[in-house]
């Protein structure tokens, strides 16, 4: 058991999916897992332990920002020995060859956090996903025929950008902002764990349009039957 996770040992699978919001935790719970069973409900953060296909993965919550998520998958790690996480996430295009709706498979993340400059002063780190991880999801995505593509994400430490920063990333190839990723990616670095991203384009800023609270929580199906087949194959 660790400060924000209530879970005894045992408890939490080796694979784990991160969704930022705790309600589209219990949602994959209740629609995809067999035998789900609640292991957190600590500040409102649900985390559930079930199988899919017969194969063990566990669902959390991480709540909004990279501070949030650095707490929960930090003890993920340290204390309950998780080995492969995958963010399953919302962002905002920014690219003209993305469209509403449509996955990305985050192969690396930029940021603007400060705390890449805690962790390293002045030098540069580039968080990255975990390739085998990568390359599984890119197979399975291409077998379910739908809208995906594989790029760089940028996770910012703002919502409400008031410095239009997004244009620059775009600029240099970034698919979608967003705010978490990059630390995820850090953290798996640091505990020689394996990380990766999966995001719903659910605003887009390029272009315009938006979808709604609900779609967010419960309708974006695609990146999370990715995620989970994801976790099928590697574990085999």
């Amino acid at each position: 058991m660790s400060t924000h996770i209530n879970a005894p040992e045992g408890a939490i699978a080796k694979s784990i999916l991160l969704p930022g919001d705790p309600l589209r935790a219990k949602f994959i719970a209740e629609n995809f897992l067999e035998d789900a069973k609640c292991f957190n409900e600590v500040r409102g953060m649900y985390g559930f332990t079930g199988s899919y296909k017969g194969t063990p993965v566990s669902v959390m919550g991480t709540g909004m920002g990279q501070p949030s998520l650095s707490i929960y998958v930090t003890e993920l790690f340290k204390d309950y020995g998780v080995e492969n996480a995958i963010r399953i996430g919302t962002c905002g295009a920014v690219s003209k060859d993305i469209e509403l709706r449509d996955t990305i498979i985050v192969s690396s993340a930029c940021s603007d956090s400060y705390l890449l400059n805690q962790r390293f002063g002045g030098l540069h780190f580039a968080p990255t996903s975990d390739f085998k991880l990568v390359r599984t999801a890119d197979s399975i995505a291409e077998k379910m025929g739908i809208r995906y593509c594989v790029g760089s994400v940028a996770s910012s430490d703002f919502f409400y950008d008031i410095n239009d920063n997004w244009k620059k990333w775009a600029d240099y190839g970034v698919k979608g902002i967003e705010m978490e990723s990059a630390e995820l990616l850090t953290l798996a670095a640091q505990y020689h764990r394996k990380a990766m991203a999966i995001m719903t384009v659910s605003d887009h800023i390029l272009k315009g349009g938006t979808t709604t609270a609900e779609e967010r929580q419960t309708t974006f199906t695609n990146m999370m039957k990715l995620a989970l087949e994801t976790v099928v194959e590697i574990s085999k």
